[in-house]
């Protein structure tokens, strides 16, 4: 069987292959821990991992305090409900699923109660699909401007989920849809802008595609924990 340090090897390898094939530099790695348990967590940071993304806000509120002995930069990741703000902002270094101007705005005033600032993306939806989060890709970079203005936010890049389909040409197109988002944004000039340069996209069947097509940061659960358990 193999282990969270083994399958964390495989998986850099697999990034820094994909990265050396588009003439990239280094690819960031976040392990998206959405139902992992604290212990397995753990197991990852011991490793040199550093960076772990939540998907939900009630799982990082109970698994954060058990991984505080360990160095790391938390990210939230899952679909953030208004109502969820407060217990995300206790833990989260970066939020990564800004997707309408209610919830930067909201993240905003929350950040500035708690005299912070806090590092977001804007996750737009590249795909189209119903069933994805995410603000659609003509409407991101008004999204940005807004964000941009935001006191106590600071834009660092874009989200997307790569479109569901086995028509690899679809996957790349979702992706690239998403780099060209993001030079636009960075090329406007507008306040607070110009250093949203991060494109966080590409999971653990697609990570090649996405690399290729730019992503900074590729966020890895299943190739590394495993299959999550079925939802019941």
């Amino acid at each position: 069987m193999t282990t969270v340090s083994e399958a964390i090897t495989q998986v850099r390898a697999r990034i820094d292959r994909a990265a050396e094939a588009a003439g990239r530099g280094e690819v960031q790695l976040l392990l998206a821990v959405k139902t992992v348990p604290a212990q397995r967590i753990l197991a990852a940071l011991r490793t040199g991992s550093t960076l772990i993304g939540h998907n939900r806000a009630q799982e990082m509120r109970e698994v954060e305090p058990e991984l505080a002995e360990v160095r790391h930069e938390s990210h939230f990741i899952g679909h953030l409900q208004s109502n969820k703000v407060n217990q995300v902002m206790r833990w989260a270094d970066c939020v990564q699923s800004v997707d309408s101007a209610k919830l930067a705005q909201r993240l905003d005033r929350a950040a500035g109660s708690r005299g912070r600032d806090l590092e977001v993306f804007i996750q737009v939806n590249t795909s189209a699909e119903e069933s994805k989060a995410g603000i659609a890709p003509d409407e991101a970079g008004d999204l940005a401007t807004l964000v941009g203005r935001c006191e106590h936010l600071h834009l660092r890049g874009f989200m997307t989920i790569g479109a569901n389909t086995q028509d690899q040409e679809l996957v790349r197109a979702s992706y690239a849809s998403l780099a060209r988002i993001r030079d636009e944004v960075v090329a406007s000039g507008k306040a607070g802008t110009a250093s949203a340069t991060e494109l966080s996209m590409g999971m653990s069947g697609d990570l090649e595609t996405a690399i290729a097509a730019g992503a900074t940061m590729v966020r890895v659960g299943s190739g590394v924990f495993g299959a999550r358990p079925a939802a019941g």
